[in-house]
């Protein structure tokens, strides 16, 4: 059996491996420099230039795509977004329990296996979060990423992709994983199948956006560089989440 580190590279990851190689890295100020040597370790960027150019990509991509359909789903009513984020969370519920195990965080996991069983079977499949709204359990969200870094597995260096965002080398290794564990992809590659699966997908990135809309557009609209903005909030964000820190900075039980 594989070690849970040890998976092998998938597709995306070793194209993103050979662009990286034909773009080279971001020069290096010299030694002497030291408050721009600071920065530039502080940023973990050694890729600036070929993550620009990705982020010019989404940031194209968003314009055209993803953000119109963003603004007709929002006609929604906000119940029912609600509901779709609900019903995402639900389903990736057993990708959280196995994180929240091998964190080594009981308590954690106990809340996670409750949530699941109680918005199943009385929130209608996480239509509605019961576990949340009448037993004030609240949904929280564990992935490899955040458990290899509590292996003591570093980021590595920063990358944005088109689509998935901004991440890292252990995150993407931790999202291949996670994807390889969601039960819904242990059924075969069937027709049925793979519409559930591109459904949810398509369903993910439609509802992730919709939760950073304000977020984005205040971002595009008065940062000065919202690729430097967006990277330092990413990886503060992260760094939060592995942690087990809330949007308060406090530190949520385990």
């Amino acid at each position: 059996m594989k070690r849970p580190w040890l998976v092998t590279p998938t597709p995306v990851a070793l194209a993103l491996a050979v662009m990286l190689t034909l773009t080279g890295c971001a020069t290096r100020p010299p030694a002497s420099d030291r408050e721009a040597v600071a920065e530039f370790e502080a940023n973990n960027d050694p890729f600036e230039p070929f993550n620009r150019s990705m982020f010019a990509v989404h940031q194209a991509i968003d314009a055209a795509v993803l953000r119109p359909i963003n603004v007709a789903y929002r006609v929604l009513p906000q119940p029912v977004r609600n509901s779709v984020s609900s019903v995402l969370n639900n389903i990736r519920t057993p990708v959280v329990l196995m994180n929240d195990m091998l964190q080594g965080n009981p308590r954690r996991a106990g809340d996670t296996l409750g949530r699941f069983v109680v918005n199943t079977t009385v929130g209608l499949g996480g239509i509605f979060d019961v576990a949340n709204s009448y037993f004030g359990v609240p949904v929280h969200y564990e992935d490899f990423g955040q458990t290899l870094a509590t292996f003591g597995v570093g980021e590595g260096p920063f990358l944005f992709i088109p689509i998935l965002g901004p991440t890292n080398p252990r995150d993407l290794v931790g999202y291949g994983v996670d994807t390889a564990a969601q039960p819904l992809n242990w059924f075969g590659q069937g027709l049925a199948v793979s519409i559930l699966s591109g459904a949810r997908g398509g369903a993910t990135i439609l509802d992730n956006r919709d939760y950073f809309f304000e977020i984005v557009d205040d971002l595009n609209r008065t940062s000065l560089d919202p690729y430097a903005a967006l990277r330092t909030a990413r990886r503060q964000a992260r760094a939060a989440a592995i942690a087990n820190r809330d949007a308060t900075g406090q530190a949520r039980p385990n």
